[in-house]
């Protein structure tokens, strides 16, 4: 049985319905109170309590309905993935829980909460949430609980939390890009059947990235642009199953692809870091941050190719 893989479709989800509730207030408040966490206002964070319960409640009880209710339960034990999909499924789970972690902590700052505080609730918001789904899985007769992905889980909150504490910034923030790729046609059921599936589910069209911001690192006098980014990626191509390809599904064969790995070297926008005055603008950068920025990348993959995209997302 090969394990479902819903984390990129709670990432989005969750992300999308926080950036209304909470991330877009965010931006209308001054400086000086998110600064101190002066701000404290109960009524915010009883909102923000309110509407985290309810949408951690109901998407866990969703995610039980929809992938685990029809499969047979059993004792809890565990499960190693850690070779399928080359990985691509453990980067997911990072940015999902790095993205939960930082939803959680801006969330907890709209709410008046001081800046250490709210990064520790972030990151135990996510590991939670996702320990969640570990247990899930773990009483599944079908799949397991996976020391992988509990590991990646704590990797995304932990690359979130510890730049919060250290830097009171995000200098390296994890990425998501995604391409059309051919290979859902073989394998529809896994890869997706549509545009939307395939955004969720492709591994080989997602690259996960990590960019880092280089004015951070420079003196505050520095002219160097606030915005720009230098990014490394990962991705992976040939892959129609999770630990192997098949030669044929339901009697129709499938063409024989090479499984391999890809690294990128790229440039990216850190949108959050574009200057501006405009509350709205600053709300969608803020919402589309996750988003790797279209642009020109050096590839290696481990058939020995070197490749040039002059546009590569």
């Amino acid at each position: 049985m090969i394990k479902p893989q819903p984390p990129l479709v709670f990432v989005l989800i969750i992300f999308w319905m926080f950036s209304i509730f909470i991330i877009l207030p965010v931006h209308g408040q001054t400086p000086d109170s998110l600064k101190t966490g002066s701000s404290f206002h109960k009524g915010r964070l009883i909102g923000v309590l309110t509407v985290q319960g309810v949408l951690y409640l109901g998407s866990l009880s969703g995610l039980y309905f929809a992938w685990y209710k029809d499969y047979p339960q059993s004792s809890f034990h565990f499960f190693n993935d850690n070779g399928e999909w080359m990985q691509m499924d453990k980067l997911a789970h990072v940015t999902t829980s790095y993205y939960i972690s930082r939803i959680g902590y801006e969330s907890y700052r709209w709410a008046g909460l001081n800046r250490k505080t709210s990064a520790w609730l972030g990151g135990v918001l996510a590991f939670a949430y996702m320990l969640n789904i570990e247990m899930l899985d773990g009483f599944s007769a079908d799949w397991g609980f996976s020391v992988g992905d509990f590991t990646a889980n704590t990797i995304g909150c932990a690359v979130f939390v510890t730049q919060q504490l250290v830097w009171n910034e995000q200098r390296f923030c994890i990425k998501y890009s995604y391409h059309p790729t051919n290979y859902p046609q073989y394998r529809p059921d896994l890869l997706g059947s549509n545009f939307i599936q395939n955004l969720l589910k492709d591994y080989n069209g997602m690259s996960f990235w990590l960019s880092g911001n280089i004015y951070s690192f420079l003196p505050k006098s520095s002219k160097f642009p606030k915005w720009l980014n230098i990014a490394i990626g990962y991705g992976a191509e040939g892959m129609t199953g999770a630990s192997g390809n098949s030669t044929d599904i339901n009697g129709q064969p499938i063409p024989d692809f090479d499984r391999y790995r890809k690294f990128y070297l790229s440039v990216d926008v850190d949108l959050t870091r574009i200057p501006t005055r405009s509350k709205f603008l600053k709300s969608l950068f803020t919402v589309l941050s996750f988003i790797k920025i279209p642009a020109p990348a050096l590839e290696y993959n481990t058939l020995g190719q070197v490749k040039f995209h002059p546009f590569y997302f």
